[in-house]
Formats: C-alpha cells, structure tokens, sequence
C-alpha cells in the first residue's frame, strides 16, 4: 500500500498569490527592501526566517525579531485569505475517497503550524492526516529531504511507498531526495520549470484527474 503526503499552499490551497501578496507589502512596505513582485516570489520557499535571512543577511534581525515578522505576516495572509479558504478541486473527494481506502496520509509542509492549523480547522479536515510535519518540527527545509522524511517515520512506512503531492520544483527536489515519487499541481509553475526531475509521476490541474483515482486504487 501507498501513502500520500501533501505539501500544503498551492497543493492543497491555491494560496500562493495571498503570501506573495503579504511577503511583498512586508518585505517593501515594512522592512525596505527594493523588489517588485516576481522578486519575492522567488524568494519565498523554506522557513519565513530563511526568506529574511536571504533577502537582507545575516544578523539584520534576531531571532525574536524574525518571529515577530513572520507570525505578522502570517497574520495578515490569513486575513485576506479566509474569505477564499477552500480546497482545491477534487480534493475533498480524493481525501474522503483515500481515507476510506485505509491509505494513510501526512502533510509535509514549510508554514509554520499556526497556519497548518488555520488550514485544518477551518476546513475542518484534520481527521485525514496522521501526521503533520511543520516548518516548527524540522531543522533543514526542502530541498533538504528531512520533512519527508519524517514524515513517513510518523507513518511508519518506508519513502518508497510515499507519494508526495507539490507545486513547486524544492518541493519536488525534496521528495526525490528523500527516494519519493511526486504528482506537480501546476498551480504556481509550468511543467517546464520541472525538467530536472525524474521522480514525477504525473503533473495535474487539480484532484479531479483521472490518474489519481488509479493511485488510490493502484
């Protein structure tokens, strides 16, 4: 049997334009730094720490002072993003459809447990994931493999018998450093941007594929 580990934003959600948004009113409205758009969307993958450590150095905030931004950010994601909360097409019913196969299913993810949790209680969806692994519960960030990892540790079972969903190409570099296997979403980069990678099993719009009711049933 396989299990499913699911990256979060642009995975599950289509939320990636709300934190581009929030990083880049963050980034130059707050904090000064020269970057249009396209800029920060580059910039922001790993942990919210890593994102400030990348665009302005080491040692232009402390520790507090990163997590004072990043939960900041955070909070002003989730406020402009709630109204639209919602999963992607198809996933409630490949969710229910998985969990009623006894597949068992994580998320692997870089938010932040404040905003996986905004995510799972909101939708009301936490009953479908036996474990969760943040941003808060790993040392490296993808590309390093660690999320993954760990997550199929909590699962018990080994990487090759985990499929990993992602929209980003970290992600996916992730998943084939781990020895995983991926379906892309395509809901923030082009099948292009994914040419490096020989782990991907398929690239989808949304759950309502046909190639993912055979994973479920495979």
């Amino acid at each position: 049997m396989n299990a499913f580990i699911f990256d979060l934003n642009g995975t599950m959600i289509n939320d990636m334009a709300y934190h581009v948004d929030a990083w880049y009113h963050m980034l130059t409205g707050d904090l000064g730094a020269s970057l249009d758009r396209e800029a920060v969307k580059k910039e922001m993958y790993g942990k919210n720490e890593e994102v400030l450590v990348r665009i302005f150095g080491n040692g232009r905030f402390s520790q507090a002072e990163m997590a004072d931004i990043s939960i900041e950010k955070e909070k002003r994601y989730q406020q402009a993003y709630l109204p639209h909360l919602q999963l992607i097409a198809g996933l409630p019913q490949f969710l229910e459809s998985a969990h009623s196969q006894g597949i068992p299913m994580a998320i692997g993810s870089a938010a932040i447990t404040f905003n996986i949790d905004f995510v799972l209680d909101n939708l009301h969806i936490r009953h479908y994931f036996k474990a969760i692994v943040s941003a808060d519960n790993v040392k490296h960030s993808k590309p390093d493999p660690e999320t993954y990892l760990k997550a199929a540790a909590l699962l018990n079972m080994d990487p090759e018998q985990c499929i990993v969903f992602e929209d980003a190409p970290k992600g996916v570099e992730a998943a084939a450093n781990a020895g995983m296997h991926c379906v892309v979403l395509t809901t923030m980069h082009t099948r292009e941007e994914f040419a490096a990678y020989s782990n991907i099993i398929d690239f989808v719009d949304d759950y309502t594929a046909p190639v993912l009711d055979r994973l479920i049933h495979s």
